[in-house]
């Protein structure tokens, strides 16, 4: 059940992101946001700690920052998997998953809080 709300509040901000971020990220419809928070949950259990593994001493060496680039090349990622996800480029991209992982956080947070 846990996973399920989890997902559900990614696919409701990130639809949300779309329309406020009209210029450069497009999703199509809800349904379309909801398979992108299940491809993003894959792609983040699956290829993301290989990509964190890999650029290690990067990481290190931009005191963390390099994970903003490794989340935006996930959504880049996603992109390419999910019909009706179109993103216009790499900053875009760093943009939409900065704010989808603030505000995603956020409101599981407050969302944990009530129960």
């Amino acid at each position: 059940m846990n996973i399920i709300v989890r997902i559900l509040v990614s696919a409701v901000v990130a639809f949300g992101l779309s329309y406020l971020l009209k210029a450069g990220v497009h999703i199509d419809t809800f349904w379309t946001a909801v398979v992108l928070a299940i491809v993003l949950a894959v792609l983040n259990a699956i290829i993301k700690p290989i990509l964190i593994i890999l650029t290690f001493p990067i990481t290190i060496l931009t005191f963390g920052l390099f994970l903003l680039v490794i989340n935006a090349a996930m959504i880049l990622l996603a992109s390419k998997f999910v019909d009706g996800f179109k993103i216009d480029g790499f900053w875009w991209a760093l943009l939409f998953s900065l704010l989808l992982s603030i505000l995603t956080s956020l409101l599981y947070n407050e969302n944990k809080k009530k129960e």
